[in-house]
């Protein structure tokens, strides 16, 4: 084939939907809901399943492809990427009814991203732009910090000092002051929503490379900036982030955050 890459992202989007449809079932039936590693992280059986679904679909095609699936680093599979092509999976983000997965080889390929629910399917190829449901987006332009809607998400810290710094950061941006913060409830799906222009940024702390991976292709390919919460270069295994419609609102936004530790998810600690 011309163009492998666009063979790989179609299956992508094939596997992907029919995941979408395994959520939409299990989303009408009582879930059995297991324990994580807290009460506030919790999965579910459909996440194990789809995310063995997809797996299995692609190992079938591109048996020699590697993998990063959050489920499977839980069971204690590594999170390092190598030169070796490698699928980047979520299964579920949100742990409710999303489903995002990209693709690595040295470099960002393409992003899939799935809001099954909506049936809004998140698509980006490198240098050939972004879509959803095969229409083009954008992000919105913005520039003006004040005039922006910014994304986050929040939840309970075990280190206190780790919460207070998330509180006060969310108090650095209001005060700035900017229109209002919301808080979706998926990175990946936050990370569409400034890709089509529907929220001006969006930063995150403590989040995963499962979770990012997908939502940076797009958001890259509609023309969006995405970089690490210093104002530094955006490093996929550093668990934290800042996408903006502009470099302006995202250096804004970077110069307010309160940096607090988080780990790497290319190593074990």
């Amino acid at each position: 084939m011309d163009d492998p890459w666009m063979e790989c992202m179609d299956h992508c989007i094939a596997v992907t939907k029919e995941a979408g449809k395994v959520i939409r079932e299990a989303l009408l039936k009582d879930i059995s809901i297991m324990q994580k590693s807290s009460p506030v992280d919790l999965v579910t059986e459909t996440d194990q399943k789809v995310e063995t679904l997809i797996i299995s679909s692609i190992k079938k095609k591109y048996p020699n492809h590697s993998f990063i699936g959050e489920e499977s680093v839980a069971a204690g599979a590594p999170s390092i990427l190598t030169d070796n092509p490698t699928w980047i999976i979520d299964p579920i983000d949100g742990t409710t009814n999303f489903v995002h997965s990209w693709f690595h080889s040295e470099q960002r390929e393409f992003g899939v991203v799935y809001s099954c629910v909506e049936e809004k399917m998140y698509t980006a190829r490198k240098g050939k732009g972004a879509f959803c449901n095969g229409v083009p987006i954008k992000v919105s332009g913005q520039e003006d910090i004040t005039k922006s809607l910014v994304l986050t998400e929040m939840g309970f810290k075990p280190d206190a000092q780790n919460f207070r710094a998330m509180m006060t950061n969310m108090e650095s941006i209001l005060t700035i002051p900017v229109h209002g913060i919301r808080a979706p409830g998926s990175a990946a799906v936050n990370m569409c929503l400034v890709a089509c222009g529907a929220a001006d940024a969006y930063y995150h702390i403590g989040i995963h490379c499962w979770d990012m991976a997908g939502g940076a292709a797009i958001i890259r390919e509609a023309g969006g900036v995405i970089m690490d919460i210093t104002g530094g270069p955006f490093d996929l295994m550093s668990r934290r982030l800042i996408t903006a419609s502009s470099k302006a609102i995202a250096e804004h936004i970077a110069q307010k955050i309160q940096p607090f530790p988080c780990g790497r998810d290319d190593t074990e600690n």
